[in-house]
């Protein structure tokens, strides 16, 4: 017969979820989980932490609305900043200034697509294939809220790619503001004088050529209604 458990040596819940959000976060902050990767699965994470599933769904509830994670229907949960400054950023670039979102986009993506050329692994690369051929296969499906995320994964990915996590952290924080500013052109339905064709981005990156690169990444910016 197991010996008792003795009810003083397990933490109240509330305590293990603000034990369990620690955890989660000195993995972030440690670079296990950078900005722009998948969290493991909520299964997985019950296993590696030792948890239950509610503490752990409550955990990670807690830092995506810190700005920390976001949950992303039908792809899992993500790392989108190790600020929790983030969300006010986002918000102020949100507040009628889309002028401004693709301006900063210019600075942030200019520079990260030509970095990632430079510095782009076999990972990366298959990372950027796979988000263009969801980016374009949602074009296709005529989808508009998936073709919205799929263009800020692929942009994500860019910029995951340049391997530097200021960079990363910093455009992590507008990424609100740029799904916004790109929802907004879309409208309700993909046209085809919308559409942008990023394929010669991520070639260029393949290629390790940093100034087609840049070059590409500064282009869609300046003439296309959305990137």
């Amino acid at each position: 017969m197991p010996p008792p458990i003795d009810s003083a040596a397990v933490p109240p819940r509330g305590q293990r979820i603000r034990e369990t959000i620690a955890q989660l976060r000195q993995r972030i902050m440690a670079g296990e989980w950078p900005v722009g990767s998948r969290i493991p699965t909520e299964p997985q994470l019950v296993e590696a932490l030792g948890v239950g599933r509610n503490t752990v769904r409550e955990a990670v509830r807690a830092l995506a609305h810190a700005g920390v994670l976001e949950c992303r229907q039908g792809s899992g949960t993500y790392v989108v900043s190790t600020d929790e400054l983030a969300p006010v950023v986002a918000r102020r670039l949100s507040e009628d200034r889309t002028a401004e979102v693709v301006e900063v986009r210019h600075a942030f993506e200019v520079a990260a697509a030509r970095l990632a050329a430079r510095r782009r692994t076999d990972e990366d690369l298959a990372a950027l294939d796979e988000a263009l051929a969801a980016r374009e296969a949602a074009w296709r499906g005529g989808r508009v809220a998936e073709f919205v995320a799929a263009d800020a994964a692929l942009h994500s990915a860019v910029v995951a790619a340049a391997h530097n996590s200021m960079l990363a952290e910093l455009y992590a924080s507008i990424g609100a503001a740029v799904r916004s500013t790109v929802a907004e052109a879309m409208g309700d339905a993909l046209t085809p004088e919308r559409h942008v064709d990023h394929a010669r981005l991520v070639a260029a990156i393949r290629a390790g050529d940093a100034e087609r690169a840049a070059r590409e990444a500064g282009a869609f910016l300046e003439s296309a209604p959305e990137a």
